[in-house]
């Protein structure tokens, strides 16, 4: 018999049998996660189901996230509902600024290598980053977890992605990440799972790593895994194919809108006017990250006049960090407009909202068309230090050109 990927290792675990890509399994989660995007739909199914209590309380995590703070009575309506469903069957909700749901997952140690992590919210295939198999689901699902502890699944396909060479100097993980979503396209690895392998791979910090597993379900990946010492594919396993990115001949990378795929070498798009940059989020929001857009700042001599910077921290341990460094003081006194604790604006649910017409470079994960809540904005993608030299010169420029 062929070895078998780690993706149908930790499925077949779950699931209480040897399964292999292509099976249906019936799998126990280690972590269920929920967000104010979509719990109150979830909870319409849990009642509809007759759902009094949850079968596993100890397993759910739920996170006031996306409307961080609620700006209607209808996003408070929300938050109330969680609130009460907390309080009746004893799960754990974050409270408003409490952070992103798998940010605080994987900050406080709830992911474990070969766990099971399923979340209403596509980008919680960031806990890959540890080693886990984790996924977004619908909140129908997430409802049958609630009530029943359980999940179905179909095993994915696995893609080995090898990561060689090593990172130039000035080149990060987003540029490294926009690179291998260019490569792979963004539904060229539609409901497979990435399996990241190579030097550079290896060398990534856990911090690094969640960057890339983040933004595997922009190439319609189903789990984005780095492979641990706890949890590993087997010899002889079988793979849908290999995909090989050597990382040596990168340079800074933006993605142009509207797409994830559609990247180029920063050279390609420099002197693109830009007058709002997002710094934070999911996939720019780590300490480092933002300490990296303050140097670029600081080099560049500060934000150029008619430039709007807007920062979103991901999580409670993020901010605490940023503030005893003082770097979120000296990005406020650059003029930084500093959100809520959570997603900020980034999927355009959250003030501040870009205004109509905004060139908007950013370090979230998506760029589609209104994705920040404005139909007529045109958003980059971009590393932090992208981001943050924008910032300086009103337009797109390479980062090392700064620093």
């Amino acid at each position: 018999m062929p070895g078998r990927t780690v993706s149908e290792k930790i499925l077949s675990a779950h699931g209480g049998g040897a399964s292999r890509a292509g099976d249906i399994v019936r799998c126990e989660p280690d972590l269920v996660l929920g967000t104010d995007g979509s719990t109150p739909m979830a909870l319409d199914y849990f009642e509809a189901m007759a759902g009094q209590a949850v079968r596993y309380p100890q397993r759910v995590l739920l996170a006031r996230d996306h409307y961080a703070p609620p700006n209607s009575p209808a996003t408070r309506g929300f938050h109330q509902r969680m609130e009460a469903f907390a309080a009746k069957t004893g799960v754990e909700l974050l409270p408003v600024g409490g952070g992103i749901s798998f940010q605080v997952a994987l900050e406080t140690g709830r992911v474990n290598p070969g766990d099971l992590v399923v979340g209403a919210d596509s980008h919680t295939v960031m806990c890959g980053a540890a080693g886990a198999f984790a996924t977004g689901i619908g909140s129908a699902d997430l409802a049958g977890a609630f009530l029943c502890g359980e999940v179905w699944l179909r095993v994915p396909e696995s893609i080995r992605v090898v990561l060689d060479g090593a990172l130039p100097t000035g080149v990060g993980a987003k540029d490294l990440t926009l690179a291998l979503v260019r490569l792979v396209g963004s539904d060229g690895a539609a409901y497979a799972a990435l399996e990241f392998h190579g030097p550079v791979a290896a060398a990534l910090p856990v911090e690094e790593r969640m960057v890339l597993s983040n933004m595997t379900v922009e190439m319609g990946a189903k789990a984005g895994i780095f492979p641990t010492g706890e949890v590993a594919s087997d010899a002889g396993a079988v793979f849908a194919r290999e995909v090989v990115l050597d990382a040596s001949a990168l340079e800074p990378t933006v993605a142009l809108p509207h797409d994830p795929s559609n990247a180029v070498p920063v050279g390609e798009c420099a002197q693109t006017a830009i007058d709002w940059v997002f710094l934070g989020t999911c996939t720019g929001g780590r300490a480092h990250d933002f300490r990296d857009a303050l140097r670029v700042l600081d080099a560049g001599g500060g934000v150029a006049e008619g430039v709007t910077v807007v920062v979103a921290v991901p999580s409670p341990g993020v901010r605490a960090a940023l503030d005893v460094d003082g770097t979120l003081a000296r990005l406020e006194a650059h003029g930084a407009v500093i959100t809520e604790t959570g997603c900020g604006p980034c999927c355009g649910t959250a003030d501040p909202i870009p205004p109509p017409g905004a060139r908007i470079i950013s370090t979230a994960n998506r760029n589609f068309q209104a994705r920040m809540g404005q139909a007529t904005a045109s958003i980059w993608l971009a590393s932090p230090a992208t981001c943050a030299a924008a910032a300086t010169a009103g337009k797109i420029v390479d980062p090392r050109e700064v620093v």
